[in-house]
């Protein structure tokens, strides 16, 4: 037909106008010879205008008509979508939104009559309207063809709006229920004997059993079975199964007619390994003995939906008292928010912000939340066991359990999302939860919401909203109510009760609810500024506090850190607008004492953890810097040395606290997985800073004594774990002191003088203060403890020459020239260097010498009672197994391998690598070891406060360590590889019994 090019040009623009992308296709659709009698119909075009997709519609319409099998047929269904406007907005809405419902119609073009009838039963069906649709269904394909006919049904009133979200959901999880029942109907006339034999309940799980499912989502179920008629209840248990299994095929198999939905029975005990159907009895048994947490939070939406409704009963009436006992489980809440955790991070990278259920503010988040609640306050208020989302969260809200503005916020979130959901799966009827990156699918999807401005860009603009809303509340939601129970709220405004906090504390890990309580009412209370900002910082705080192995003294440190700082206008401030200050406060105050210790000291110093580069450690020319500049200032030495002990005390924090948030991760930045690397920087910060430390007491008791110069010269060597640049937290300063007597000065008079300026700076640096004390240990000098604290160069060399042991060689390996007068300390080391790495390496003899010392060692020095598998130091493959076999091989081969002249156990280890002196597999498992064990000591000491070389006893303290060590939930962790205390002690054993094999091979030659 020849279309006048001015009437061509006039349907081309009304047909862009109407939201047609694709004009010239539609203008040929139009005049084909099916709408030939209704193409001049202006109402149908207004009706396709007002689709989701009026190009698929116009499309499904065409294919409709065409299918029809007569003429007569044909005319029926023009005249009524013309003359009917419910049934053309039902069936245009459909096609528009769903391809795959219009290949159906055009399948079976018959079934549009179930889109007319529009009687107030229609509008709202339930399980039984759905059963009489399916009624005829005899077989798997007949059941399939029913199953889409009414799911016709269920798509017009949610596209048409007559149904919301949540009524949509119902129904389909009703439809479910229905084609369940068919199906099992199916199976029972398949095989009536295995029907006599047996009860056989179904339980609907997840989504269908909550009342609120996808138009296409595996149909989670478990199996309930019992013996009939007195029947062998191991025949009646095989019967059952063999029906169950016939039930699942049914819905799942894919016939010509396609698939219904994947029935998933792999909530059932023991999963896929366990039984597909069990009796009542064995199903009791084993959640009674074996069932994990997150087994109890699917239980929440069980309901029994086909097969012995009865049995069904029974199933969730034995059971709910074990799902409502599931909260006093240990590590409920972290073994919850764990499991949350494994969902995000098995999402594939590419797909995780495309992810609309299970990613960063999905639909999963909301669904966590809630769950996470009921289970904490349905044991006591038996209105929220609701196995529905939206009604869950409504009764919370009701209750006080969650503020009703954030409930509110939630619910239009979790709706929109949904929708979006429920929009994307409709097209092609595929299981997916992934927003698709086609501009044209997107602008389907945003019109079916009633976007129709800029489709694609509000669409964009409002699921990133909403997804933003869910993000920032899911975990608030927890928290945030704890705050009104104890603020002052508005007349009128529902509040969590007391009970229901301290339930709620316990919940969380809290050991002593009463006082959290207490704590949170003297942040949070009144109508100040301070105490608003309080309420909006603390919700995150609670579950960050709630992360760590001591809730309460995170909870504690914060109100005593805010009590000397709340009146500083900057403080909360920073925590307010900074992110990652708070959450390092947080991380900081309940990873265990010291590190709140050195704040509680000087609380200012919280505001390193504010700028990005405030936990950057500091190089040693710039804290000696700031120290001798301190000290310059001082009125006298005491003060001097107080000074130079306030900084050290302010880096051991910075320190301490980089440590702790590079261990535990944040939420923008993952835990530091190079364990070495960590050991390092503590080791490099610490040891540098107690050479600064060092340096300036030095300059203050020269000062305070002899003004600008003493009459010796004087130098500090550090020894051990100092001279290595490897101490910890909790190590001594191991050093000797050597001096020369200046031109014209008696020895007498110099040697006097130097043992003043030792005693003065040990005095000074152990002062009972505020401030942490730093020992300082000389007893590696040249004869120990009875020997002269300080010596001449000369009296060294003569020492050396004449007595020097083996074992003080093996000291000498960790010399360096920290403090004092530098030339004298380097001819201290020119003097050194050919007693610790001979020529020619050690004589057999010597090497025996050393064997037989550190075998001494090992029987005599290991404290009574001490488990020598965890001895971080004199244990087995503890830190000295590593360190003498380290040193061993310097002794021998340093002269020879340059790269082995250094204090530095790693680096001498790699060098050792290097030159084929020890495998790599060999030095990669001492090193391991050596860091492991050196971990380990840290954190007994950033949780206890004090040092120690084994596990802490205590079970929170001993838990404490492992979340320093990794062994636990975090925020940003992808996947913890181990989980429990024992397990971190298994761990270390392993790691340090592999580390002794190799120490009996080389240092021992076993």
């Amino acid at each position: 037909m020849n279309v006048p090019q001015g009437r061509r040009s006039s349907t081309f623009t009304r047909l862009l106008r109407h939201g047609f992308t694709d004009p010239s296709a539609a203008e040929r659709l139009l005049d084909s010879a099916e709408l030939s009698p209704v193409r001049a119909d202006p109402v149908l075009l207004d009706a396709l205008g007002a689709t989701a997709d009026p190009d698929q519609a116009l499309l499904g319409l065409v294919r409709l008509l065409e299918a029809q099998p007569e003429r007569t047929a044909r005319r029926e269904l023009l005249d009524t979508l013309t003359a009917a406007k419910p049934l053309r907005d039902r069936l245009l809405g459909v096609l528009g939104a769903s391809a795959a419902l219009g290949d159906h119609l055009a399948r079976h073009p018959g079934d549009w009559h179930a889109l007319v009838m529009y009687e107030p039963e229609d509008l709202h069906p339930g399980v039984e309207e759905f059963e009489r649709g399916l009624a005829e269904a005899v077989d798997p394909v007949s059941l399939r063809v029913a199953y889409r006919r009414c799911l016709l049904s269920i798509a017009a009133r949610d596209v048409c709006g007559t149904t919301d979200v949540a009524e949509t959901a119902a129904e389909l999880a009703d439809l479910a229920t229905a084609t369940l029942r068919a199906a099992l109907a199916i199976a029972r006339a398949a095989a009536p004997e295995d029907a006599a034999l047996c009860r056989l309940a179904v339980i609907a799980m997840g989504k269908c059993g909550g009342h609120e499912l996808n138009y296409v989502s595996d149909v989670d179920v478990i199996f309930v079975g019992e013996a009939a008629n007195g029947a062998d209840e191991g025949k009646a248990l095989q019967a059952a199964t063999r029906l169950a299994s016939h039930l699942m095929r049914i819905c799942s198999e894919t016939t010509v007619e396609g698939t219904i939905w994947p029935v998933d029975a792999n909530l059932r005990p023991e999963g896929r390994n366990g039984p597909l159907v069990r009796t009542l009895s064995s199903h009791l048994a084993y959640y009674q003995r074996w069932a994990k947490t997150w087994e109890f939070q699917a239980l929440l939406k069980a309901r029994p939906v086909a097969g012995d409704l009865e049995l069904g009963e029974a199933y969730v009436a034995t059971l709910a008292p074990l799902v409502w006992q599931a909260a006093e489980r240990e590590n409920f809440v972290p073994d919850v928010q764990k499991m949350r955790r494994r969902v995000v991070a098995n999402i594939p990278v590419a797909e995780i912000e495309r992810e609309l259920k299970l990613g960063p503010g999905g639909l999963r988040d909301v669904e966590f939340a809630v769950q996470l609640l009921q289970l904490v306050h349905g044991r006591s208020d038996t209105t929220l066991r609701s196995g529905t989302t939206l009604d869950a969260l409504k009764a919370l809200a009701a209750g006080g359990y969650v503020g009703r503005a954030d409930a509110a916020q939630l619910d239009e979130a979790y709706r929109f999302l949904r929708s979006m959901e429920h929009r994307i799966q409709l097209h092609r009827l595929r299981r997916t939860h992934l927003v698709p990156e086609d501009e044209a699918d997107l602008r389907r999807i945003g019109r079916s919401l009633g976007l129709r401005t800029e489709p694609v860009t509000e669409l964009h603009r409002a699921w990133r909203r909403h997804g933003s809303v869910v993000r920032r509340l899911h975990e608030k939601l927890f928290y945030r109510p704890l705050l009104d129970a104890v603020a002052q709220l508005a007349p009128g405004e529902t509040r969590l009760s007391a009970d229901a906090a301290r339930e709620r504390l316990v919940a969380l890990g809290y050991a002593d609810p009463a006082a959290a309580l207490r704590h949170l009412e003297a942040l949070a209370s009144g109508v100040t500024r301070k105490a608003a900002i309080q309420r909006t910082l603390l919700p995150v705080l609670l579950g960050w506090f709630a992360d760590s192995a001591d809730p309460d003294a995170g909870l504690l440190g914060f109100r005593q850190v805010s009590d000397a700082l709340g009146k500083t206008p900057w403080y909360l401030r920073l925590l307010r607008d900074e992110g990652a200050a708070a959450q390092n406060l947080a991380r900081v105050l309940s990873a265990g004492r010291l590190a709140p210790d050195l704040l509680m000291r000087a609380p200012e110093a919280v505001a390193l953890l504010g700028d990005p580069s405030g936990l950057e450690p500091r190089d040693r020319s710039h804290l000696e810097q700031e120290i001798l500049a301190a000290v310059g200032r001082a009125d006298d030495g005491e003060q001097a040395v107080t000074a130079a002990r306030g900084v050290r005390r302010r880096e051991l924090f910075r320190t301490a606290a980089a440590d702790i948030v590079a261990s535990y991760g944040t939420e923008e930045s993952p835990a530091e997985a190079d364990a070495g690397a960590l050991v390092d920087r503590v080791g490099d910060a610490v040891s540098d800073l107690t050479a600064a430390t060092i340096a300036g007491a030095l300059r203050a008791v020269v000062r305070d004594s002899w003004g600008d110069e003493l009459p010796t010269r004087f130098a500090v060597i550090g020894m051990g774990r100092f001279g290595g640049h490897e101490l910890g937290y909790g190590s001594d300063a191991d050093v000797v002191f050597v001096h020369e007597p200046r031109d014209g000065v008696d020895e007498r008079e110099a040697a006097e003088a130097a043992n003043t300026v030792v005693a003065e700076m040990r005095r000074l640096l152990q002062l009972p203060s505020l401030d942490p004390p730093l020992l300082i240990d000389a007893d590696l000098r040249p004869e120990g403890k009875s020997g002269p604290l300080v010596r001449t160069l000369k009296s060294y060399e003569a020492y050396y020459r004449r007595w020097s042991l083996v074992w003080e060689s093996q000291a000498l390996l960790r010399a360096e020239q920290v403090a004092g007068d530098e030339d004298l300390g380097r001819r201290f080391i020119e003097l050194i260097d050919p007693l610790r790495f001979p020529a020619e390496g050690l004589g057999e003899d010597a090497v025996r010498e050393i064997r037989r010392l550190k075998a001494r060692m090992e029987s005599e020095r290991l404290p009574r009672g001490a488990d020598r598998t965890l001895h971080t130091k004199l244990g087995r493959g503890g830190l000295s197994d590593v360190e003498w076999t380290v040193q061993l091989l310097q002794l021998r081969h340093g002269w020879a391998e340059p790269g082995l002249r250094t204090t530095r156990t790693r680096e001498a280890l790699a060098a050792a690598c290097a030159a084929e002196l020890i495998s790599s597999e060999y030095a990669a498992i001492l090193d391991d070891a050596w860091v492991l064990a050196t971990r380990v000591r840290n954190a007994v000491m950033l949780v206890r406060g004090r040092a120690g070389d084994t596990f802490p006893s205590d079970g929170r303290e001993l838990a404490a360590v492992g979340r320093y060590l990794g062994f636990g939930p975090g925020p940003t962790r992808r996947e913890p590889h181990i989980g429990q205390s024992g397990d971190m002690l298994d761990h270390y054993r392993r790691t340090t019994r592999r580390a002794r094999a190799v120490v009996e091979e080389l240092f021992y030659g076993a």
